[in-house]
């Protein structure tokens, strides 16, 4: 079977869900599109945002995980968290504005999809999700926020994504898990 080469790049706020219902769409696209050898090669999954977003070399990176898309133009690839996240970071820990319109543009050339997870802005929700974060991650504690700092940059991200040139898809995660959230997802990607 061929694959459709679907380029997703999932954006949202810190604790809106992008892991979860990444690895519900994984599940789904790399059985369907594996070659049948022994490596996972059905889609390949990037989290692009380990420290680097942010700081002076969020630009350069994104720039190189481009270029790994075009090299990989023929396979299924999703990214978790890319060039909005920059723009959100920029923006909010270096009160700077970061032109994404050449990533956006790209990402364009490559039929790339954006599927912005966002949550209710509940503060108890939050709480929750953050706790679950720290017990599974307790170095998370060194970058934890208060949850009105996440519904910020959910704002930002809700801004920014009306300036992007991608097919986008906004997904409110807020309770998870949640099968119609992934059948909506494979909804827009066509593969449903």
């Amino acid at each position: 079977m061929k694959s459709p080469q679907h380029k997703i790049i999932f954006e949202g706020p810190e604790l809106s869900g992008k892991s979860y219902l990444m690895s519900q769409l994984f599940d789904f696209l790399e059985p369907k599109y594996n070659s049948g050898s022994k490596i996972m090669d059905g889609c390949h999954w990037f989290n692009c945002d380990v420290g680097i977003f942010g700081t002076k070399y969020g630009q350069a990176v994104l720039t190189k995980y481009l270029e790994i898309m075009g090299t990989m133009s023929g396979t299924n690839i999703m990214i978790e968290k890319f060039h909005l996240t920059e723009a959100v970071y920029q923006k909010v820990y270096n009160q700077q504005d970061f032109d994404f319109s050449e990533s956006d543009n790209r990402l364009n050339n490559l039929n790339a999809k954006i599927i912005l997870t966002t949550f209710d802005e509940d503060e108890e929700l939050l709480k929750k999700r953050l706790q679950d974060r720290l017990n599974l991650y307790p170095h998370y504690q060194r970058i934890a926020q208060e949850p009105a700092d996440y519904i910020r940059q959910q704002q930002l991200y809700l801004e920014l994504i009306k300036k992007s040139q991608l097919k986008y898809l906004v997904i409110n995660a807020s309770q998870l898990p949640n099968q119609t959230l992934v059948e909506e997802i494979l909804k827009f990607l066509g593969e449903k």
